[in-house]
């Protein structure tokens, strides 16, 4: 995958990932609309689907919700990539198959920047600047969740496939 970069710093919680006063809802469409929109106003509105999040230590703490995750996604965000991830928010990504990267030089990559990511490898290639960073490779039962779009599609198609 292949994306711009925004960029924020550490301990993005989930507060500010999609705020408490849009909780009412469970439509994406709507999630998107708001997100990360306390910790950058226009991000919701420059974000293209491709894009990619870049941040640093514990981003998704805070609590447990299950919407942080669905607002990145459905704001079309391809992977977000960070020195590290509050647990639960990484296990609710992967469940709705939105891929994270654990990258220990996450925080090298410039805002604005153009990347490209392997997944299955955990290569990261800043392209503007040539620069190639290593990330923690995503297991391949885990990578088969976010092919099939989550892990309810997943369990799904294991189903069918008995």
């Amino acid at each position: 995958m292949e994306g711009r970069v925004f960029k924020f710093g550490d301990h993005v919680d989930t507060d500010l990932i999609i705020p408490a006063r849009y909780l009412n809802t469970t439509d994406p469409a709507e999630l998107a609309q708001h997100c990360l929109e306390d910790a950058d106003p226009s991000f919701a509105r420059e974000v293209r689907p491709g894009d990619i999040i870049v941040a640093g230590v514990n981003f998704g703490c805070g609590s447990s919700r299950e919407h942080a995750p669905l607002a990145i996604k459905a704001a079309g965000v391809a992977c977000v990539i960070a020195k590290s991830f509050a647990r639960i928010f990484y296990r609710n990504a992967f469940n709705i198959g939105l891929p994270l990267l654990e990258c220990s030089d996450a925080l090298r990559i410039p805002s604005g920047s153009r990347v490209r990511v392997d997944l299955s490898s955990g290569r990261i290639e800043v392209l503007d600047t040539g620069e190639v960073l290593q990330a923690r490779s995503i297991p391949d039962f885990m990578q088969a969740i976010i092919g099939a779009g989550g892990l309810i599609p997943y369990v799904e198609q294991r189903l069918r496939g008995r």
